[in-house]
């Protein structure tokens, strides 16, 4: 698709030519969890591209802004980057200073009653689905059909980059198929592709799975964030192995620098209900009463931990939880970031979560936690992390039948633990750093070495 590049040619790009079009896999940004891990690459781009440009799609222009100030929304309803040129620059500077401050505050102050609202619809509906005991949101049905929309944005990346998340897999089909789709588009017109941080599976259904063998071995390089499952899934969909490194999640470096050198005195909690961990009323009451318990034998503080604001499923199902707990602090604010929630979880000496990221935050930073699981989706989660980790992660199914025991033991063993582990979780953390970096270095030189495109050079 072009020739190789001189030298010169080069240096040029990477003075400013370089457009980096970023799939981040959760357009809403209302995931803290996948914030994290976008801020850590963005960063890494950044650092070593300083005058590229790097779109990310969205719907949320001004929430990027305001989270990610070194990227560019790339938005509907052309999808495309902004004009170049001073006035362009101004326009970002405006966004970033002014405008996403100003969305930040506007979804804080109207997402409660928005939110509320839709939960009593959800529950309404619920019921009538699935009568009393379980909580369940309503899923795509399998026979749904994938349009191909490709932003007009791809036509002049020089890099086309899908960062981690937890989307490769059959119960986020339409994500999935949207970045498959993207990643064939740009691998058609000789753009590098990649995908970093990548957690794949479970993937049984057919046309995604023929989809995924179609697409996935001609991308340039994969990044997963475990190694128990997602090799032996990509070599099976046809990937060559010197293709894909396992790294760990991107997000592992953004809570390690949070990390604090005394040991927290609480107990960070997080339960997520949604229709990919379905959990029963009854496990939720042994949940809460569980761990209340354990934090007044253990003299601990109770923390809310909000890692997703998407209609408000963490907060919905975890503060009730806290209800008669003597030590019960507050939740980080809808606008909070997620530097506020990594600070959060600084403070505790345990976790009890069934949020994946949460756990990555709290190993990171050398704190245990306890893996609650539900579903396949979550064991394959946490059963990858704690393969990355080595230690400091106790999974706990929630059909357990003795769930009260199992649990209760879980947090008091690893509270006794912390001060044991702290160091071995650490150094798990920055072995996971090094090598989600190495990793990024072989997709900076998919763009290096690689040709010179025509489209570098064009004005936005």
């Amino acid at each position: 698709m072009g020739t190789q590049g001189s030298a010169a040619e080069r240096a040029g790009i990477a003075e400013g030519d370089i457009r980096v079009l970023v799939e981040n896999g959760e357009y809403w940004l209302r995931n803290r969890g996948d914030i994290a891990m976008m801020a850590v690459t963005v960063e890494r781009l950044r650092a070593r591209w300083p005058r590229a440009r790097i779109g990310v799609l969205t719907h949320q222009p001004g929430i990027l802004q305001a989270m990610l100030p070194e990227a560019e929304p790339l938005c509907g309803p052309d999808w495309n980057w902004r004009p170049d040129g001073w006035h362009g620059r101004l326009s970002r500077t405006a966004g970033t200073r002014l405008v996403g401050p100003a969305a930040l505050r506007w979804r804080a102050a109207t997402d409660g009653p928005k939110d509320r609202l839709r939960a009593l619809r959800s529950a309404a509906a619920r019921r009538r689905a699935a009568g009393p005991g379980i909580t369940e949101h309503v899923t795509v049905p399998e026979d749904t059909e994938f349009p191909v929309e490709i932003p007009a944005a791809v036509e002049q990346a020089s890099l086309v980059l899908a960062l981690g998340g937890g989307y490769m897999t059959d119960i986020d089909r339409y994500q999935a198929h949207r970045t498959l789709n993207l990643l064939e588009h740009a691998r058609s017109l000789g753009i590098p592709t990649a995908l970093v941080g990548q957690g794949v599976g479970p993937l049984r259904d057919p046309a995604l799975l023929r989809r995924a063998s179609e697409v996935l071995p001609g991308v340039g390089f994969l990044a997963l964030r475990e190694g128990r499952r997602g090799p032996e899934l990509l070599a099976r969909l046809g990937v060559a192995p010197e293709r894909v490194l396992v790294t760990g999640d991107d997000a592992v470096e953004f809570s390690y620098r949070l990390r604090q050198a005394k040991i927290g005195a609480d107990i960070g909690l997080c339960l997520r209900i949604a229709d990919y961990s379905r959990v029963s009323a009854a496990a939720q009451a042994t949940l809460g009463r569980v761990v209340r318990a354990c934090a007044g034998q253990l003299g601990a503080g109770v923390v809310p931990l909000i890692i997703s604001e998407y209609a408000s499923e963490d907060r919905l199902s975890t503060l009730p939880l806290l209800a008669g707990a003597s030590g019960a602090r507050p939740a980080v604010g809808r606008g909070g970031t997620p530097h506020d929630v990594a600070r959060q979880v600084a403070g505790c000496r345990v976790l009890v979560t069934s949020a994946y990221h949460l756990a990555v935050f709290a190993l990171s930073q050398g704190i245990p936690a306890v893996g609650i699981t539900a579903s396949e989706y979550y064991d394959d989660k946490f059963h990858g992390l704690a393969q990355m980790f080595g230690t400091g992660l106790r999974i706990v199914h929630l059909d357990d039948p003795a769930l009260d025991q199992t649990l209760t033991d879980a947090v008091r063993d690893l509270w006794d633990e912390a001060p044991s582990v702290r160091d071995a979780l650490q150094q798990k953390a920055v072995e996971q750093i090094d090598a989600s970096r190495a990793g990024l270095e072989r997709v900076f030189r998919l763009v290096e070495s690689g040709p010179v495109r025509p489209g570098h050079h064009r004005g936005g």
